[in-house]
């Protein structure tokens, strides 16, 4: 284990200590996890917004332009720096977070204590779903959280990864230990709420967007 898995499995120890459930304490340190990620992950979901925003002009330049490349880019890279929009401004966090997705993957995958630990319908944390619930679950939340963030006449290619996305995470939640289901579907739960009510403010993210 590397030093971060170590650290995170201290924590979830001390959650489950409060919680008594390994099944409850992955649900919290989940909410814990996506509460303290929440200042990286506001930018990417602000620069989603701001994409979703401009979609249709942008989709009006490129079959304006389609014919020629360099006025297209030209015209693009107009576009977003007169709405303020660096296209790589959600790339970085996610960078950042990544080395925390992995401490917690591992954690939860070979984590010996979930052996044997039953959780609502799951006879054992440590192994696959029996029932497929929560492939399905985080096939269905992967998508829901997907299309959030994706402009309504996006390109097909966009849409046919959103499509494939899910799948994949069916098949992956279907073989992995289902502690990890439990906390894919939770953290997908956390980011539709949080979507969601960012999308309900008064304008939306647009207030920022010509900032």
């Amino acid at each position: 284990m590397s030093g971060l898995t170590q650290f995170m499995g201290t924590i979830f120890e001390y959650i489950f200590g409060f919680t008594g459930s390994y099944g409850l304490a992955i649900i919290v340190f989940t909410v814990a996890i996506k509460l303290i990620l929440i200042p990286l992950t506001l930018p990417q979901i602000k620069s989603s917004k701001k994409m979703q925003d401009i979609q249709p002009q942008l989709t009006k330049i490129q079959n304006k332009y389609k014919n020629d490349p360099e006025t297209m880019n030209q015209k693009v890279m107009e576009l977003y720096q007169k709405n303020n929009i660096n296209p790589m401004s959600g790339c970085l966090p996610l960078l950042i977070q990544l080395p925390i997705l992995w401490a917690l993957f591992a954690m939860f995958r070979d984590y010996p204590a979930l052996a044997g630990t039953s959780f609502l319908w799951l006879a054992d944390l440590s192994k696959p779903d029996k029932f497929y619930i929560l492939p399905i679950l985080s096939g269905v939340t992967t998508y829901i959280t997907s299309a959030m963030v994706t402009p309504k006449d996006s390109e097909s290619n966009q849409t046919m990864m959103n499509i494939m996305m899910p799948i994949m995470i069916i098949w992956m939640t279907a073989t992995l230990p289902s502690g990890l289901g439990v906390y894919w579907v939770v953290s997908n739960f956390f980011q539709i709420v949080q979507q969601y009510f960012l999308n309900k403010r008064p304008g939306g993210l647009k207030g920022e967007t010509n900032r």
